[in-house]
């Protein structure tokens, strides 16, 4: 392809685009593909002679489409938004085009250059102390590829930490014995990469009980690490959550961040999600304690209408890092006489992308002015949304609603409002995910298309509340003991029989005909058993779903667990 036909095709593919987005709402929320739909679709090999513009884009049409998840939807309410507009597009688009790989400053100047201003530029407009900006100190922003990302860079850089000063204390200790010792905090809440890290770092990670609003609070932490201590272990790390993924809570920074400041251990705030809304004036009381923090992320990718991938991590020049140059440069920031930073001793890779590029297109069209209306058109909604399930009786919310996240229950078992979600994610007609909070299952809400209107919040609210009433005269049938087979129309809704009310029923016992038609709808609804069931790959889950038995034993929704979220 020549400059020439790329000048075309640029403008096809810009079509197509612009085309797309428009016309999203037009097409199903979620795919109706089996596992595998792919491999019959495509072929087994690469072309041996390139095939025309046109025939790819065919493909993208007939074999592509048909099996995404359209995160753009404005029916789609599941996870959390996956930020996106027209001049981050265009911002990534010129990235690629300079193809860059900014693994240090002179590879290319402005890489670098460019992703510390911007990060300050949002550090100054979320209210962050000047201790983790740039041009203030030692200190400053990095773009990383994750928030899970950010957190493990984090405890590694936590950990190296601990090891050195435990080292220059117990210089003859071996390392192995004094990392057996190192232990890490975290609320019940935090996401599963908190977990995760400590994993991969090699460190004891303990999950902490919330209160009543689902927020860790800082006696908790006290107690623990007191307890701690008198087993001989050594507290180093605490992730803190501003916006949890399972329900928007959020820990009280400024009591976990005086605990942490008593103790000299490293207090990281991951807010993903919740993060974004800090441009906003209104919000920042959840920066109270902002001072006794060591490093902070969020993602833009989120909430402020950048694609992914965008993770900004702040560092304070307090984290004692930059204490030495002579500490492993996989953790270490690094500034030159001329303010200048390199970037690669912030995080793991070291090649980077330019991924600053979108983030300040997406400033400079929009301003703060304009990102903060997407947060407040977002948050609107999600009140406008409670407003429906409170005036519902059938309902229950759960948490405060905050901010563009509304968790609901149907009141009952588990069981019930599991079926309910089941229910409207295989209609299609919208998508949402489910949560545990302390053992209650929840349905996740989310606000999540840039341009949502009320008219979305309100058909979303009369699918949910239509989908309801079907299972609610489903479940009254079942208790009054009316064969549940001349339900027809109900159990067209409802295809996977064994799985209706496991709370009421041990298991169901399906005849020849029944079996036959589990076997062939089993694979077809494996997509929806795999979003509305968080841990349907979960092994006693897979034995409950074996279509060689005649015999099906239900799987109670009560032992589905937490579903994270990729972050």
């Amino acid at each position: 392809m020549d400059s020439g036909e790329f000048r075309r095709r640029g403008k096809e593919m810009v079509d197509f685009i612009a085309n797309y987005m428009d016309t999203i709402s037009g097409r199903r929320v979620t795919p109706e593909v089996e596992p595998g739909y792919l491999r019959n679709l495509l072929p087994g090999r690469p072309p041996l002679k390139g095939d025309k513009f046109e025939d790819i884009m065919n493909d993208v049409e007939k074999a592509i489409m048909p099996g995404i998840t359209h995160w753009q939807h404005p029916n789609f309410h599941a996870y959390f938004p996956a930020g996106n507009s027209f001049p981050s597009i265009l911002g990534d688009m010129m990235s690629n085009a300079i193809g860059c790989v900014g693994f240090s400053w002179a590879a290319s100047p402005a890489c670098t250059e460019l992703e510390t201003l911007v990060l300050d530029w949002i550090g100054k407009s979320i209210g962050l102390p000047k201790q983790f900006l740039h041009e203030e100190g030692k200190g400053g922003g990095v773009i990383q590829g994750s928030a899970s990302e950010c957190v493990l860079v984090m405890l590694l850089a936590a950990r190296h930490k601990a090891m050195t000063q435990l080292k220059k204390q117990l210089p003859y200790m071996e390392d192995g014995v004094l990392l057996s010792k190192l232990v890490a905090y975290s609320s019940k809440l935090a996401h599963s990469c908190v977990e995760k890290a400590g994993m991969l770092g090699f460190v004891k990670m303990r999950q902490l009980d919330v209160d009543e609003q689902y927020s860790l609070r800082g006696h908790v932490l006290e107690r623990a690490i007191e307890e701690d201590r008198r087993l001989g272990l050594i507290p180093f790390f605490v992730c803190s959550t501003i916006g949890t993924t399972a329900c928007c809570s959020f820990d009280n920074v400024a009591e976990l961040g005086e605990v942490c400041s008593r103790e000299n251990v490293w207090l990281h705030v991951d807010a993903a999600y919740a993060g974004n809304a800090l441009i906003c004036p209104e919000f920042r009381f959840l920066m109270s304690g902002i001072q006794n923090v060591t490093s902070i992320n969020f993602n833009p990718n989120k909430w402020l209408l950048v694609n992914f991938d965008c993770s900004l991590l702040w560092i304070s020049d307090n984290s004692l890092l930059t204490s030495s140059m002579t500490v492993d440069p996989l953790y270490l920031q690094h500034k030159h006489d001329d303010k200048t930073v390199d970037l690669r001793h912030w995080g793991i890779p070291l090649s980077r992308r330019f991924r600053a590029l979108k983030l300040w297109f997406v400033l400079r069209t929009y301003g703060i002015d304009g990102l903060q209306a997407q947060i407040h058109l977002h948050v609107k909604l999600a009140k406008l949304f409670e407003t429906f399930v409170k005036n519902d009786a059938r309902f229950e919310i759960l948490g405060k609603v905050v901010m563009g996240l509304v968790c609901f229950r149907l009141k009952g078992p588990n069981s019930l409002t599991a079926k309910l979600l089941h229910m409207i994610n295989e209609s299609g007609k919208l998508h949402m995910v489910p949560a545990l909070l302390n053992e209650v299952y929840v349905i996740r809400f989310a606000i999540c298309a840039q341009n949502a209107k009320e008219e979305d919040i309100e058909f979303a609210w009369k699918v949910i509340s239509t989908e309801a009433s079907a299972l609610l005269m489903e479940r009254e049938y079942i208790e009054n003991g009316i064969n549940i087979e001349k339900l027809e129309s109900v159990e067209q809704k409802n295809p996977d029989i064994d799985d209706v009310f496991p709370d009421f029923d041990d298991e169901f016992i399906f005849d020849q005909q029944k079996s036959n038609l589990h076997r062939a709808r089993l694979r077809r609804s494996l997509f929806m058993r795999m979003v509305s069931d968080p841990k349907c790959y979960n092994p006693k889950v897979l034995k409950a779903l074996c279509i060689d038995k005649k015999r099906t034993k239900s799987f109670s929704s009560d032992e589905v667990l937490d579903f994270n979220f990729e972050k």
